[in-house]
């Protein structure tokens, strides 16, 4: 079922889709409606600069095989595709269909942003290699990514001006980017984690950490996996101790995924 934003008042109509990779979680449902919501407050309304413009989301349930048809691409500015509890790595149908459809957005060079899973599924469609975290396990909480020093001539990435040398993002992931697609850029990366971002030219863009995400939404999350002993119930306290001394640079990754999203490609 496609599930679709109001418009907002302006001047330049936008329309974007979410394909989402996760089922709502209980928390989620009550607290914001839905992922939708989080990533459309996260992402949506206004242009790189500042200033508002018209734009509308769809959202396409990937993890139930949902995908926009072919005869509607052309019809978005952009893609997102979301986190999940899935490996990006696996062979599960849907799966299949997502990478399938990345490689054809790619080729027609549609915008593309992937968060978590959808930054590996992209990796792994585009020709990258993608497994478990090789140092660790989880990575859960809030990490600091290095910034490359030296970035390539992105437009999005000019219209942010000066980028911090570090940013601290919220992460939640046992899986990884091992290699990037061939004619992809790093763009950061952390003690952890040697791709945490990466893009390929203006119009793909994918990062590891959830700068969607919310510190009540992480809790809940961190909860989830300790009641499901996916993580020990000593290593969530310690997140939970991490995220009462810190947080996220999340202002900063917003700008960013709505600067790409939003700024014109040269042509």
């Amino acid at each position: 079922m496609k599930v679709v934003a109001a418009d907002q008042p302006g001047s330049r109509s936008r329309r974007y889709a979410l394909l989402l990779a996760a089922r709502d979680s209980e928390y989620v449902l009550k607290a914001y409606g839905g992922y939708f919501n989080v990533f459309v407050s996260a992402f949506g309304c206004g242009t790189a600069d500042g200033g508002e413009g018209e734009e509308a989301w769809d959202m396409f349930r990937a993890v139930d095989g949902e995908l926009p048809a072919e005869g509607d691409l052309d019809g978005y500015d952009g893609f997102v595709i979301s986190g999940s509890p899935y490996d990006a790595y696996a062979d599960e149908l849907w799966i299949l269909r997502l990478c399938l459809l990345v490689q054809d957005l790619v080729a027609a060079r549609k915008r593309v942003l992937g968060i978590c899973f959808g930054h590996q599924v992209i990796c792994r469609a585009l020709g990258g290699r993608v497994g478990k975290a090789r140092i660790g396990g989880w990575d859960i909480g809030i990490r600091e990514v290095t910034m490359a020093a030296t970035l390539p001539p992105c437009r999005f990435l000019h219209a942010l001006r000066d980028l911090p040398t570090y940013a601290k993002i919220t992460e939640c992931h046992q899986d990884e980017v091992w290699e990037a697609p061939v004619g992809a850029e790093v763009l950061a990366w952390s003690d952890k984690t040697g791709v945490e971002m990466f893009c390929v030219g203006d119009h793909v863009l994918g990062i590891q950490g959830h700068p969607e995400y919310t510190a009540d939404i992480l809790l809940s999350l961190i909860d989830r996996l300790s009641s499901t002993q996916s993580i020990t119930e000593s290593f969530a306290e310690g997140v939970k101790r991490q995220l009462e001394a810190t947080g996220p640079d999340r202002e900063f990754w917003l700008k960013l995924c709505r600067s790409f999203l939003k700024t014109e490609e040269l042509a």
